[in-house]
């Protein structure tokens, strides 16, 4: 199994997430998103399996910064407007044997173990 983790250093989500990842020894990558922004591909195949709501960072500059046409945004733009900025992604993004399986660090002890342990 292996687990990689899409955010930045200095995300306070992100630290909360890797301290549980450690605490549990469930080993992961982390790919700064800042330094290697993932691809519109990867972006399509993660809104392809949690959907393009989930995964929007909505208290974000980035975010707060699109007018109010993003209320009416199908998810190929919203592929298309996280692949130009990775910071309208949310963070931490958990990515388990090639498939997005959870974003935000928010879920329950239970939710959080069976996605990312089991």
């Amino acid at each position: 199994m292996s687990i990689k983790v899409y955010g930045i250093p200095n995300c306070g989500t992100c630290k909360k997430a890797f301290k549980w990842l450690q605490d549990n020894s469930v080993e992961y990558d982390f790919i700064n998103t800042k330094e290697h922004p993932p691809t519109a591909e990867m972006i399509s195949s993660w809104v392809e399996a949690l959907g393009s709501k989930p995964m929007r960072n909505t208290s974000g500059k980035s975010y707060r910064e699109i007018g109010e046409e993003k209320k009416t945004w199908t998810d190929e733009q919203w592929v298309e407007a996280f692949a130009k900025d990775a910071m309208l992604l949310k963070r931490p993004l958990f990515v388990k044997d090639g498939t997005a399986v959870l974003v935000g660090f928010r879920a329950n002890e239970e939710t959080i173990r069976e996605k990312l342990v089991i």
